[in-house]
């Protein structure tokens, strides 16, 4: 389903193996997800995205956005006909969120308590 644009889960543990440069002292890889080339990870610090550009993909921006930033979000769970369920996240300073689409397989109840268990401090 990745080909689609839809996202699906990824080890953490992978994730913080594979994007180790990335990753701050003792930061923790909480959960992380595919989408295509693109990566959304969730650490206990931040949310990060793996922005693969480009058709070869060896352009890559990394944008790390600090949980406080993040003034509200929004999910919305699969249904019977629109198999996909959906994470809008609005960041301060911008007016339109960012969208991500994750297939019927990840739990997009876990995605919200994630971002719940950070942002809501």
């Amino acid at each position: 389903m990745a080909l689609f644009g839809n996202a699906s889960t990824v080890d953490p543990g992978k994730a913080a193996q594979d994007f180790a440069r990335l990753l701050g002292q003792g930061e923790q890889v909480q959960a992380a997800y595919q989408l295509v080339r693109d990566v959304i990870m969730f650490t206990d610090r931040r949310l990060i995205l793996v922005d693969k550009q480009g058709i070869t993909g060896k352009k890559v921006e990394y944008h790390s956005v600090p949980y406080r930033s993040i003034t509200h979000f929004a999910v919305e769970t699969a249904g019977t006909f629109d198999l996909d369920a959906e994470l809008k996240l609005w960041i301060s300073g911008t007016q339109m969120p960012i969208t991500k689409t994750f297939t019927k397989g990840v739990d997009i109840y876990e995605v919200q308590a994630i971002l719940t268990q950070y942002v809501a401090r």
